[in-house]
């Protein structure tokens, strides 16, 4: 593997027992309603930047009454937008990314991992970390690509790609050769892409596609059974699922509708856990329109390459350390982030107070929101917080 490929640079490999995060309940952005209630500041007075959805939303317009009237039916034009979109021809429209995270370590149990190692970012999006951990795997954390160098046959490692909240961010060429060691291993690859959009030349899915068309086999349709092995079939394409979010480029949260891309081996297990009319109908609808207005999408990175931008600026001038991310969120390390949290939030300000309580991220503002930050970040409080220490 090669060695220049790192993703953080903390502590490193440590092993985690099973349960860990289980009975615990993770702390998210986008808890407006708890903020304004703790600070007796009333909703429509926040400045929201505690998540990472894009501040512009796609235009959903008047939906026909049929999405609300009737179930939920299979969705032809909206499986072909995900295909021309993600460029692969294995999709499956979900609730959301959530419901696919929850439902992995089952799914992977009944299908030759049950008895394999996760290893998982030390910093990342914490859902996987519990849902892997409440099946009772046994997890490893790692802090650099480097030491996936480690793994055993039938390993299975999760990279989130780009890493939310670090914002670190792979190219494709790296991926596939982690890919190759995997497979060669028996192993799984499991990819989190929900902040990909933006920059979907670095994605994993049209490589898949290539994997699928090129090796497909017939009898891993959606009759496969649930106890299936892995180890019996040699498709590459078996060796890789990704997840993508429909909520976050699209602004389209509250939608809740996501696909998982992978091969049929591993989506006709994911549709039976799911069961029938799992995505509602409104969702359909909306996510066809937003996946095949492509000129929309071009604005959308457009503008959002510039409030980025704009955001960085602002916050490499305030903070004394460098300023990592995406295009749709900033991040800080900072070991003042607890007291800088609680001071924003005190003047209607809500950032993202990372899980390690050693970083703050920071969604992707208009620009009266943005000005108002800044001016934030300029008064006595606040900037006694951000001097540099001697």
């Amino acid at each position: 593997m090669d060695k220049n490929m790192t993703l953080i640079t903390t502590p490193s490999t440590q092993t985690s027992a099973p349960n860990t995060l289980q009975e615990q309940a993770l702390v998210h952005g986008g808890q407006l309603s708890n903020m304004a209630q703790r600070y007796q500041i009333e909703e429509k007075d926040w400045l929201d930047l505690s998540t990472g959805i894009a501040p512009i939303a796609y235009p959903v317009g008047i939906l026909p009454s049929a999405c609300w009237q009737r179930l939920p039916q299979h969705n032809e034009q909206l499986l072909q937008a995900a295909r021309r979109y993600y460029q692969t021809p294995n999709v499956l429209p979900t609730p959301g990314s959530q419901s696919i995270i929850q439902m992995l370590p089952q799914i992977c149990s009944t299908r030759g991992f049950a008895r394999s190692k996760v290893w998982l970012p030390k910093v990342g999006y914490q859902e996987h970390r519990k849902a892997w951990q409440k099946a009772s795997f046994q997890t490893i954390d790692y802090t650099d690509i480097n030491e996936l160098d480690q793994i055993k046959p039938k390993d299975i490692v999760l990279l989130i790609n780009p890493n939310n909240p670090t914002g670190a961010l792979y190219s494709k060429e790296h991926v596939c050769q982690l890919l190759e060691e995997i497979h060669s291993k028996q192993g799984l690859l499991i990819i989190d892409e929900a902040f990909m959009d933006a920059t979907g030349q670095l994605s994993m899915a049209q490589e898949l596609g290539r994997r699928n068309r090129a090796t497909s086999n017939p009898a891993l349709s959606t009759e496969t059974s649930g106890s299936s092995d892995y180890a019996d079939n040699t498709d590459k394409s078996d060796a890789l699922i990704i997840l993508r979010s429909v909520g976050k480029f699209f602004g389209l949260a509250g939608v809740r509708l996501g696909f998982v891309l992978a091969s049929e081996y591993w989506l006709s297990a994911m549709s039976s856990s799911l069961g029938p009319w799992a995505v509602s109908g409104p969702a359909q609808f909306v996510g066809e329109r937003a996946l095949t207005d492509y000129r929309w999408q071009e604005e959308q990175r457009i503008v959002l390459t510039r409030l980025s931008s704009a955001l960085e600026t602002v916050l490499t001038q305030a903070f004394a350390q460098p300023v990592h991310g995406t295009s749709l969120f900033k991040t800080v390390r900072t070991p003042q982030a607890p007291a800088i949290f609680e001071a924003l939030c005190q003047q209607g300000i809500y950032v993202r107070l990372c899980d390690e309580k050693d970083a703050l991220r920071f969604g992707i503002p208009h620009e009266q929101g943005l000005k108002r930050l800044e001016d934030t970040l300029h008064t006595a409080p606040l900037q006694q917080l951000l001097l540099p220490c001697s």
